[in-house]
This record gives structure tokens, sequence and C-alpha cells, in this order.
């Protein structure tokens, strides 16, 4: 039986602008104490809903940028000048409109074969990340998709299981494009802390069945969703926090 999660928090709120606002403040409090305490942030983002929260959010915080690092927690296999390119949609939506440079942005190689860029890109990270047996990110920002999957883990596939890589290909996506890398599970359970924010009648049956708690603070919790097998029930970073924040309306059939 795995390790259960250290910490489990939720907070609800009342609508998208207000958690793109709690999004933003928590990358800043993060970042502000990770710079401070070893002068480095390591941060690792998804794409969906997540890239309109973290491009709203962040040109308000207040941070000491150039300690940044931010690497993807998953990536479509594809051309950076592609409209399914992650890395484009953030780099669009971040650099000029906040003082970090492309240069901060640790990325794959989409000339590379779907197999080669997933190992090109875990050789990336094992330099950010020297010595290491699997990576301790700072912050995970993960998103979870109608199915259930968080970044490019997807119900019922053999990447569920992997335990010895810290990046994996998938060549088979159930969502196109259908080639992709991912961080597996043991480097998402390392990190410090990973966060789900949703926001959006949408999302509501894939939240429900929550422990009931307060409406405006964060509280514990012992487990979220229906305990289906579903990989965003997966996600228990073991020496650290889970923290999801949701607007009311994400949150309305808890």
């Amino acid at each position: 039986m795995s390790p259960p999660v250290s910490k489990i928090v939720r907070k609800v709120v009342e609508n998208e602008e207000e958690v793109i606002r709690e999004l933003g403040a928590l990358i800043e409090k993060l970042s502000n104490e990770y710079i401070n305490e070893r002068g480095r942030f390591n941060i690792g983002l998804s794409g969906g809903s997540m890239i309109k929260f973290v491009c709203s959010g962040l040109p308000s915080i207040k941070t000491t940028w150039e300690k940044w690092s931010l690497f993807f927690c998953d990536e479509r296999h594809v051309s950076f000048t592609d409209d399914d390119s992650t890395y484009r949609l953030y780099r669009e939506g971040l650099v000029g409109n906040t003082p970090l440079t492309e240069e901060q942005f640790v990325i794959i190689n989409p000339d590379l074969d779907v197999a080669a860029a997933a190992k090109d890109y875990e050789e990336k990270l094992r330099g950010s990340f020297p010595d290491s047996e699997w990576p301790s990110f700072d912050l995970l920002l993960l998103g979870m998709g109608p199915d259930g999957h968080t970044a490019s883990l997807f119900p019922g596939h053999e990447l569920l299981e992997e335990k010895s890589i810290w990046i994996a290909a998938i060549s088979d996506s159930p969502k196109p494009p259908p080639c992709r890398v991912t961080m597996t599970f043991p480097v998402i359970n390392n990190a410090k802390c990973c966060v789900f924010a949703m926001a959006g009648q949408g999302k509501a049956d894939m939240v429900k069945g929550q422990q009931a708690g307060s409406s405006n603070s964060l509280v514990d919790q012992r487990i979220l969703g229906d305990g289906e097998a579903l990989p965003s029930g997966m996600v228990k970073p073991v020496r650290g926090e889970l923290i999801w924040i949701l607007d009311k309306a994400a949150a309305s059939k808890l």
C-alpha cells in the first residue's frame, strides 16, 4: 500500500476570478519561500485551463523572477509553432507580460521522435536535479480532464504503473495529439506541493464526493473524489501538500 499524502487541503472560492487570485497568491508565497531558503524556485506547468489561470494571475505577483525555472508536467510532441504546444501558450502569455524569459523554460526538443524527446527531457531534468533519485519540485500545477486524467497519464494506461523513469513517452494518447511526454507518478508524488485549480460547472462531476468542509477556508481532507482508481486520484505527494482550489460551480456537487 502506498504511503498516504502528507496533507490535503481544499479551498472553495466564489468564481473563476477568485480561483486565479488564490492560485497567484499561493505561487507568490511558495516562490518567495523557496527563493529565500535556497535561491531558486522550480515549478511544473500543465495545459488546459491552467494556462489561463497562470497567465492571468502571475503578472500581478511579486517575486524574484530571475530565480525561477519552469518545467512541464507534460507536453504535446508538436512544433512550438503549433496551437497544441503548451510551451507556446505559456511563452506568449508570460514572456513580455512578466520578467520571465524564454531561457527560464525547460522545454522538450520536438525535432526528436517522441521516445527520444522523452529521454532528452529527462536528461534536462537530471541536470537541474543532480544526484537525485527522484526530483523534488517545489510546485506542480496539475490539470484534471473529464476522464480523470492528469498530466498525460490516462485511465487504464500502462504508464500509471511506471516506477523506473522520470519522463515517459506516450504515442497512443486517447486525447489528441497522440504523442506526448509526461512526468511519471514517482516524480509527481515527490513534489513538495501539487495543486489542482478548477472553475466552472463542467468540472463538478469530477470533483463530487469530496468530504464536506468549510466553503471559505482551507480544511484538511482525507479523500477527494469518489475513490475511483483515476489518475487524478493517484496524485499523492508523500512528503508535501495536495491543494485543491475550486470555484463554487466546480464544487457545486460536493
